[in-house]
């Protein structure tokens, strides 16, 4: 019953200011010192910025040029240049599956992906299977994920096989959870559970990430709000491993008590709403084509024009996903699938 989070009309709103500002606020003060709390600067910050900026740019620049005759509401655009809607990944090289997933994606460079949801089947319907593939021409998999049948909260694996989605299984690579009441999420790596720790802790699992939906105060009648919590970066540019001994600790335990050492606040960007097409707005460039309650930015409060992470529709069952440093593909994705579960108050 939400409305949904429209896109159309969002870029002549933001056009003037947003569709440059990204690239332009990277240049002049490196977003990785937004995500560090290991207190030192970035010490490959040099070596690291060298190269990719300039794919970030220029991968940048194609949704600008269809944007200049978007008075047209982005309509008109879409039928006549399909192939500018989306502008595709830069060239990612993926030699180890594995190991990309928990990377952190390069500095300077948008990691751009397709989601897609099949339904196929007896109890797709209710446990359809959601696949991750990086968005260029050779449609590379990442991820794939869906619900276990018979956990009494919401638990979703998370496999670097399309075909293997099994929890023993040695693809499996990650899992996200939700509370009782569908609200919160924590996302953990394929480590082992507490109870079954070696005697230095290292074989535990990490958690990733949490997200926490708020039920919005104008109930159903105004767009949802996200806070996601992800572990900070060390000096080398590395996740901080968070691994919680029990339940009292953990990324949401952490955040609740304000506890906030080596761990990230983000949120969602707010849409604008916008009287003339009297729906909620914000500017994917081009990168989102269906309005829908289940598009979302998340940024850092210090630089909202740094995008950490982008999703939104652009058919039935298929959405973009795009993210930035210091997400990997594994976080980027299980957020992604937190955004489809069903209990979420606003739908």
């Amino acid at each position: 019953l939400c409305p949904p989070t429209a896109v159309t009309g969002s870029d002549e709103e933001d056009d003037s200011d947003s569709s440059t500002k990204p690239i332009r606020s990277e240049k002049k003060k490196n977003p990785a010192s937004l995500f560090q709390t290991g207190g030192d600067p970035p010490r490959e910050k040099k070596t690291k910025k060298k190269a990719p900026p300039k794919v970030a740019e220029s991968e940048e620049e194609t949704p600008e040029t269809p944007q200049k005759n978007s008075n047209k509401k982005g309509k008109g655009k879409k039928s006549k240049k399909p192939k500018e809607e989306r502008p595709p990944s830069p060239v990612i090289e993926v030699d180890n599956l594995e190991e990309f997933v928990l990377q952190p994606a390069p500095q300077g460079v948008t990691v751009k992906c397709r989601v897609t949801r099949d339904k196929k089947g007896m109890d797709r319907g209710l446990y359809p299977t959601y696949y991750l593939h990086l968005d260029n021409d050779k449609k590379v998999f990442l991820l794939a994920g869906r619900k276990r049948k018979k956990s009494k909260t919401s638990n979703y694996l998370i496999s670097i096989d399309p075909t293997d989605l099994s929890r023993g299984g040695e693809n499996f690579i990650g899992k996200l959870r939700s509370n009782l009441m569908g609200t919160k999420f924590t996302v953990f790596d394929n480590g082992v559970n507490p109870d079954r720790a070696n005697s230095d802790w290292s074989n535990v699992r990490q958690e990733l990430s949490a997200v926490v939906y708020e039920t919005n105060v104008l109930g159903f009648k105004g767009p949802r709000k996200m806070t996601v919590i992800i572990p900070g970066m060390n000096a080398d540019n590395e996740r901080v491993p968070i691994r919680p001994r029990n339940d009292n600790d953990g990324l949401l335990m952490r955040w609740q008590n304000r506890n906030m050492d080596n761990v990230i606040e983000l949120h969602n960007k707010a849409p604008v709403w916008n009287d003339e097409t009297q729906s909620y707005v914000l500017n994917f460039h081009g990168r989102v084509t269906h309005a829908s309650v289940k598009n979302f930015q998340i940024v850092h409060g210090s630089d909202p024009d740094y995008i950490v992470m982008q999703f939104g529709r652009v058919a039935d069952d298929a959405f973009t996903m795009d993210y930035n440093y210091p997400l990997c593909a594994v976080q980027a994705f299980a957020i992604a699938l937190s955004s489809f579960d069903g209990k979420l108050a606003c739908e």
